[in-house]
């Protein structure tokens, strides 16, 4: 009774709606459910008119406001032309395992229905098999009585009454694009819902991404990446991280003092770091990587390359990350010679190779430094009375550079040395 009182039913429990308008009423309700909101639209312009004709404006009101609000809906519903009638679409997205399908069915260029599923995969079946079996099983589920689908690709299939559409251009495309764009963000909602469950599987997609991307014979799941760092040749090293499973692996890490080479020759100290690596991995039977990354560009995958195909003769690909102006990670680059392989920006992929870049990078800086401090503490204090090689490791592990030495009080200092060396020691670095 309330709902009656307040204008939201017309009452026909309790008589004040005749059946025949409460059955109107639901065949209107039936219709726009199916997406057939022109006949409804119509119907009610027929009666808004006839109602304004018998000047009964104030009824006639009513019907428009109703008119207007299936108007409003249609326009925004509608994704096509209204002549597009009663047509099927499909698209399909794949993995190892698994097929997505998405279904869409399309009344007067509206999308009525809407349904993406999984199909796991039994034997070996094509792109174009499972798709097929897609299309029957959604057909008869809405029981669907289209007589045109629109598919991504031609498919050996036969229907009675029914003709299969490839389109290329136009308004059929875009219903077509509209289910491909359908059915990826399916997959990867379902992929981001499983890796909730088990992270594991996120570090397994990147790494087949990686292997897809590279053509690689088998999964990168050990990764090993080097750096160079040096400033006008003091102080060379190099560094090397290591991933496994697409995350960082620091046990692993290893840093080089470069020993062999004189002056700031990046590609020579490379051809180091990388026999001095590999050569003792072999002698002690050490795993070896399914990649190996420099943070370079061609000239430092070549030098990489002479060492383990042609010095060592060791079957690893071998890739490199190149960096912009603004020392930002851009490209990556494989084979010989080097192709540059398109990565997406923002994509888990993306952000993988650009963690692998800044980590080999930061822990080749840091090295570095720490080490460029030392052997500058280190001379500091040569020839200062009373300091030796035990008494300058000491104040090294303590003080770390030459800069905190000198801000250090007599008193800091002499808890390490002594007081008689730690006077010696200000009066030499305060000079």
């Amino acid at each position: 009774m309330l709902e009656y009182h307040i204008k939201n039913c017309k009452g026909p429990c309790i008589g004040q709606q005749s059946h025949e308008e409460y059955m109107k009423n639901i065949g209107e309700i039936k219709n726009i459910l199916k997406g057939d909101t022109q006949i409804v639209s119509d119907l009610l312009m027929e009666e808004m008119q006839a109602l304004a004709t018998d000047m009964k404006f104030e009824e006639a009101q009513k019907i428009k406001e109703k008119y207007d609000l299936i108007e409003n809906y249609r326009s925004k519903s509608e994704v096509v032309n209204s002549i597009i009638h009663n047509v099927d679409v499909f698209s399909i997205e794949m993995e190892e395992n698994s097929a997505y399908i998405n279904y869409l069915h399309i009344t007067n260029g509206c999308i009525n229905q809407a349904f993406t599923f999984e199909y796991k995969k039994r034997l070996n079946e094509t792109k174009e098999e499972l798709l097929q079996l897609g299309i029957i099983e959604m057909r008869e589920r809405y029981k669907s009585t289209s007589r045109e689908i629109i598919v991504p690709f031609e498919l050996d299939m036969e229907m009675n009454n029914v003709s299969f559409t490839v389109p290329q251009r136009g308004e059929k495309k875009h219903l077509l694009d509209l289910s491909v764009m359908n059915v990826k963000q399916y997959k990867v909602d379902r992929l981001k819902q499983a890796e909730k469950l088990n992270p594991e599987q996120r570090s397994v997609r990147l790494m087949k991404e990686i292997q897809e991307q590279l053509h690689m014979k088998k999964l990168p799941n050990h990764i090993e990446c080097f750096d160079n760092s040096n400033i006008q040749g003091s102080d060379a090293v190099a560094a090397c991280v290591v991933f496994k499973k697409a995350k960082p692996s620091k046990k692993d890490y290893r840093k080089y003092i470069i020993k062999t080479v004189t002056g700031p020759d990046d590609y020579a100290s490379m051809k180091e770091v990388v026999r001095r690596r590999y050569s003792r991995a072999i002698e002690e039977g050490s795993p070896l990587p399914d990649l190996i990354i420099t943070d370079g560009g061609k000239g430092q995958m070549e030098v990489v390359r002479e060492v383990i195909e042609d010095e060592l003769q060791l079957d690893i690909p071998i890739a490199g990350l190149a960096k912009d102006r603004k020392h930002r990670t851009s490209e990556l680059l494989y084979g010989f010679p080097p192709l540059t392989i398109g990565v997406k920006q923002s994509t888990p992929l993306f952000h993988l190779l650009e963690n692998i870049q800044n980590e080999v990078h930061r822990f080749a800086i840091t090295f570095h430094r720490d080490k460029r401090s030392k052997s500058q503490v280190a001379s500091a204090l040569d020839n200062i009375k009373g300091v030796g090689e035990k008494r300058k490791t000491a104040l090294l592990k303590t003080f770390k550079s030459v800069s905190r030495l000198k801000q250090a009080s007599l008193e800091e200092i002499a808890a390490v040395v002594g007081e008689a060396a730690a006077k010696n020691i200000k009066e030499n670095l305060t000079e």
